[in-house]
Protein backbone atom coordinates (compact mmCIF):
# COMPACT_ATOMS: atom_id res chain seq x y z
CA UNK A 1 0.00 0.00 0.00
CA UNK A 2 1.25 3.90 -0.77
CA UNK A 3 1.88 6.00 1.65
CA UNK A 4 -2.05 8.10 1.74
CA UNK A 5 0.91 10.92 2.07
CA UNK A 6 1.59 10.51 -1.05
CA UNK A 7 -1.06 10.40 -3.19
CA UNK A 8 -2.59 13.94 -1.67
CA UNK A 9 0.87 15.66 -2.45
CA UNK A 10 0.89 18.12 -4.75
CA UNK A 11 3.59 16.52 -6.42
CA UNK A 12 1.42 13.97 -7.51
CA UNK A 13 0.18 14.18 -11.05
CA UNK A 14 -3.91 14.49 -11.03
CA UNK A 15 -4.04 17.73 -12.66
CA UNK A 16 -6.53 19.22 -9.46
CA UNK A 17 -4.40 22.44 -9.28
CA UNK A 18 -5.41 23.39 -12.43
CA UNK A 19 -9.02 23.57 -11.02
CA UNK A 20 -10.69 25.81 -8.24
CA UNK A 21 -13.71 24.20 -8.22
CA UNK A 22 -16.02 27.58 -8.83
CA UNK A 23 -13.15 29.64 -6.53
CA UNK A 24 -12.09 31.78 -8.94
CA UNK A 25 -15.88 32.77 -10.16
CA UNK A 26 -16.66 33.41 -6.69
CA UNK A 27 -14.09 35.50 -6.50
CA UNK A 28 -14.10 37.75 -9.70
CA UNK A 29 -17.92 37.53 -8.91
CA UNK A 30 -17.01 39.35 -5.58
CA UNK A 31 -18.59 36.67 -2.92
CA UNK A 32 -14.94 36.10 -1.53
CA UNK A 33 -14.40 39.72 0.01
CA UNK A 34 -12.72 38.68 3.14
CA UNK A 35 -11.18 35.74 5.15
CA UNK A 36 -14.43 34.70 6.65
CA UNK A 37 -15.91 34.87 3.13
CA UNK A 38 -13.03 32.64 1.67
CA UNK A 39 -13.95 30.04 5.20
CA UNK A 40 -17.62 30.31 4.21
CA UNK A 41 -16.37 28.87 0.73
CA UNK A 42 -14.13 26.63 1.98
CA UNK A 43 -16.90 25.23 4.38
CA UNK A 44 -19.91 24.97 1.61
CA UNK A 45 -17.61 23.16 -0.39
CA UNK A 46 -16.48 20.44 2.23
CA UNK A 47 -20.04 20.40 2.74
CA UNK A 48 -20.80 19.68 -0.88
CA UNK A 49 -18.23 16.79 -1.08
CA UNK A 50 -19.85 15.40 1.97
CA UNK A 51 -23.16 14.93 0.07
CA UNK A 52 -22.00 15.03 -3.18
CA UNK A 53 -18.91 13.08 -3.99
CA UNK A 54 -18.69 10.63 -0.45
CA UNK A 55 -22.09 8.79 -1.54
CA UNK A 56 -20.20 8.01 -4.86
CA UNK A 57 -16.85 7.62 -3.30
CA UNK A 58 -18.04 5.31 -0.71
CA UNK A 59 -19.39 2.72 -2.59
CA UNK A 60 -17.61 2.35 -5.43
CA UNK A 61 -14.49 1.28 -2.53
CA UNK A 62 -16.74 -0.87 -0.84
CA UNK A 63 -17.74 -2.10 -4.26
CA UNK A 64 -15.17 -1.60 -6.59
CA UNK A 65 -17.08 -3.92 -9.26
CA UNK A 66 -19.88 -1.33 -9.04
CA UNK A 67 -17.48 1.55 -10.56
CA UNK A 68 -19.32 1.55 -13.89
CA UNK A 69 -22.97 1.86 -12.51
CA UNK A 70 -21.91 4.34 -10.10
CA UNK A 71 -19.90 6.26 -12.74
CA UNK A 72 -22.62 6.53 -14.86
CA UNK A 73 -24.58 8.03 -11.74
CA UNK A 74 -22.60 10.67 -10.80
CA UNK A 75 -22.73 11.32 -14.60
CA UNK A 76 -26.58 11.77 -14.21
CA UNK A 77 -26.34 13.86 -11.27
CA UNK A 78 -23.30 16.50 -12.14
CA UNK A 79 -25.77 18.55 -14.43
CA UNK A 80 -23.12 21.67 -14.16
CA UNK A 81 -21.35 21.30 -17.46
CA UNK A 82 -18.42 23.16 -15.85
CA UNK A 83 -18.59 20.61 -12.18
CA UNK A 84 -19.02 17.66 -14.57
CA UNK A 85 -16.14 18.15 -17.27
CA UNK A 86 -13.99 18.96 -14.35
CA UNK A 87 -15.04 15.94 -12.70
CA UNK A 88 -14.07 13.70 -15.22
CA UNK A 89 -10.95 15.15 -16.28
CA UNK A 90 -9.65 14.99 -12.70
CA UNK A 91 -10.88 11.35 -12.35
CA UNK A 92 -9.30 10.09 -15.44
CA UNK A 93 -6.28 11.39 -14.48
CA UNK A 94 -6.06 10.10 -10.86
CA UNK A 95 -6.45 6.20 -12.17
CA UNK A 96 -4.05 7.18 -14.87
CA UNK A 97 -1.38 7.99 -12.05
CA UNK A 98 -2.09 5.23 -10.08
CA UNK A 99 -1.98 2.51 -12.63
CA UNK A 100 1.59 4.05 -14.13
CA UNK A 101 3.25 4.66 -10.79
CA UNK A 102 1.78 1.36 -8.86
CA UNK A 103 0.95 -1.32 -11.88
CA UNK A 104 -1.40 -3.92 -10.70
CA UNK A 105 -4.52 -6.05 -12.31
CA UNK A 106 -6.98 -4.26 -10.04
CA UNK A 107 -5.81 -0.40 -10.80
CA UNK A 108 -5.90 -1.65 -14.73
CA UNK A 109 -9.46 -2.20 -14.37
CA UNK A 110 -10.28 0.66 -13.01
CA UNK A 111 -8.44 2.45 -15.36
CA UNK A 112 -9.84 0.49 -18.47
CA UNK A 113 -13.57 1.26 -16.74
CA UNK A 114 -12.13 4.81 -16.68
CA UNK A 115 -11.76 4.70 -20.18
CA UNK A 116 -14.91 3.25 -21.23
CA UNK A 117 -16.83 5.61 -19.18
CA UNK A 118 -17.55 8.73 -17.56
CA UNK A 119 -14.42 8.52 -14.73
CA UNK A 120 -15.77 10.73 -12.43
CA UNK A 121 -13.62 11.37 -9.68
CA UNK A 122 -14.97 10.42 -6.76
CA UNK A 123 -16.35 6.92 -7.67
CA UNK A 124 -12.66 6.55 -9.42
CA UNK A 125 -10.60 7.50 -6.43
CA UNK A 126 -12.83 5.28 -4.15
CA UNK A 127 -12.21 2.08 -6.28
CA UNK A 128 -8.33 2.92 -6.91
CA UNK A 129 -7.67 3.66 -3.51
CA UNK A 130 -9.78 -0.17 -2.74
CA UNK A 131 -7.27 -1.90 -5.21
CA UNK A 132 -4.47 0.37 -3.02
CA UNK A 133 -5.58 -1.28 -0.08
CA UNK A 134 -6.01 2.07 1.28
CA UNK A 135 -8.78 2.12 3.89
CA UNK A 136 -12.04 3.44 3.69
CA UNK A 137 -12.01 6.16 6.34
CA UNK A 138 -8.56 7.19 5.21
CA UNK A 139 -9.52 7.33 1.61
CA UNK A 140 -12.65 9.53 2.97
CA UNK A 141 -10.17 12.06 4.66
CA UNK A 142 -7.85 12.43 1.97
CA UNK A 143 -10.66 13.36 -0.35
CA UNK A 144 -11.98 16.32 1.88
CA UNK A 145 -8.80 17.05 2.80
CA UNK A 146 -8.29 17.77 -1.04
CA UNK A 147 -11.19 20.03 -1.83
CA UNK A 148 -10.29 22.31 1.38
CA UNK A 149 -6.32 22.31 -0.23
CA UNK A 150 -7.18 22.67 -3.99
CA UNK A 151 -9.56 25.90 -2.90
CA UNK A 152 -7.28 27.73 -0.74
CA UNK A 153 -4.11 27.07 -3.07
CA UNK A 154 -7.05 28.46 -6.20
CA UNK A 155 -7.30 31.44 -3.27
CA UNK A 156 -3.61 32.08 -3.06
CA UNK A 157 -2.50 31.85 -6.08
CA UNK A 158 -5.57 34.04 -7.45
CA UNK A 159 -4.20 36.94 -4.73
CA UNK A 160 -7.68 36.56 -2.54
CA UNK A 161 -5.38 35.21 0.66
CA UNK A 162 -1.79 34.79 1.56
CA UNK A 163 0.04 31.73 2.10
CA UNK A 164 0.22 31.69 5.95
CA UNK A 165 -3.67 32.53 6.25
CA UNK A 166 -4.31 29.64 3.73
CA UNK A 167 -2.43 26.87 5.83
CA UNK A 168 -4.70 28.18 9.15
CA UNK A 169 -7.82 28.35 7.36
CA UNK A 170 -6.62 24.67 5.56
CA UNK A 171 -6.00 23.50 9.80
CA UNK A 172 -9.14 25.03 11.25
CA UNK A 173 -11.10 23.16 8.09
CA UNK A 174 -9.89 19.74 9.77
CA UNK A 175 -13.30 20.18 12.39
CA UNK A 176 -15.66 20.83 9.20
CA UNK A 177 -13.66 17.90 7.86
CA UNK A 178 -14.44 15.47 10.89
CA UNK A 179 -17.93 16.47 10.87
CA UNK A 180 -18.46 16.16 7.34
CA UNK A 181 -17.53 12.47 7.83
CA UNK A 182 -19.02 11.72 10.86
CA UNK A 183 -22.59 12.88 9.02
CA UNK A 184 -21.84 11.46 5.45
CA UNK A 185 -19.10 8.54 6.19
CA UNK A 186 -22.17 5.60 5.48
CA UNK A 187 -23.67 7.66 2.59
CA UNK A 188 -24.85 5.62 -0.54
CA UNK A 189 -25.57 6.63 -3.76
CA UNK A 190 -29.38 6.95 -2.65
CA UNK A 191 -28.34 10.13 -0.45
CA UNK A 192 -26.75 12.13 -3.08
CA UNK A 193 -27.85 15.44 -2.55
CA UNK A 194 -26.96 19.11 -3.75
CA UNK A 195 -26.22 21.23 -0.06
CA UNK A 196 -24.57 24.01 -1.81
CA UNK A 197 -26.06 26.05 -4.77
CA UNK A 198 -24.21 28.93 -4.59
CA UNK A 199 -21.34 27.06 -5.00
CA UNK A 200 -22.59 25.08 -8.06
CA UNK A 201 -23.86 28.41 -9.84
CA UNK A 202 -20.71 30.30 -9.33
CA UNK A 203 -18.87 27.20 -10.67
CA UNK A 204 -21.43 26.97 -14.20
CA UNK A 205 -20.39 30.35 -15.11
CA UNK A 206 -16.98 30.06 -14.96
CA UNK A 207 -16.64 29.43 -18.78
CA UNK A 208 -17.88 32.88 -19.31
CA UNK A 209 -15.29 34.85 -17.10
CA UNK A 210 -13.74 37.42 -19.00
CA UNK A 211 -10.30 35.64 -18.18
CA UNK A 212 -9.72 32.83 -16.34
CA UNK A 213 -6.73 31.13 -14.36
CA UNK A 214 -8.39 28.22 -13.74
CA UNK A 215 -10.34 25.54 -15.99
CA UNK A 216 -12.96 24.94 -13.64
Amino acid sequence: MPHPWQLIDSAFPTGSFAHSGGLEAAWQGGEIVNDAALDRFVRDSLWQAGYGALPLLSPAHRRPERLQEIDAIADAFLTNAVANRASRAQGRAFAIACVRVWPSADLAGVEEVTRRGCGHAAPVMGAALRALDVPLAAAQQMYLYGVARNALAAAVRLGAVGPYRAQQLQHESIGVQRAVIDACADLDVADLAQTSPIVDVFQSVHDRLYSRLFQS
